[in-house]
């Protein structure tokens, strides 16, 4: 009967040995996963960024426009249906308006909601839950 104790305790510290090396090696798989996430949602964040900045190039482009339209109009004018200074006027507004609905577009496509890698930190509330869960 004690050879019987003793083996079944035997097999239970291999088995609690087994569970241990179990859990780390998917404590380290759950983490290089979580890294290879974070890494893609750090690349989608930077493509964004990227593209927001494309976009907010676009408006200064359209705002330099704007400005050259506002010199234009007042050296050539449409002096035919409208005083120079009044031609002028309207053609740097209306430029200008299309700037800043630009320049405000890629705003909010940088503003740092946009740029917040959720994915990677749903994933970690989910592991985390489960890991509360088994414990």
């Amino acid at each position: 009967m004690a050879s019987d104790s003793s083996a079944a305790s035997a097999n239970d510290a291999e088995s609690a040995m087994g569970l241990v090396g179990r859990l780390l090696h998917e404590a380290t798989a759950l983490l290089r996963n979580e890294v290879a996430l974070a890494r893609a949602e750090f690349a989608d964040s930077v493509s964004n960024l990227k593209r927001g900045a494309g976009v907010m190039a676009a408006a200064g482009a359209l705002l330099l426009a704007g400005a050259l339209s506002l010199v234009a109009a007042a050296i050539l004018g449409l002096a035919e249906v409208l005083a120079p200074w009044l031609a002028a006027l309207i053609v740097g507004v209306v430029l200008g308006i299309v700037g800043l609905v630009l320049l405000q577009a890629a705003k909010r496509k940088l503003e740092p909601s946009n740029l917040a890698m959720q994915r990677t930190q749903h994933a970690l509330r989910r592991d985390a839950e489960l890991v509360a869960r088994r414990t």
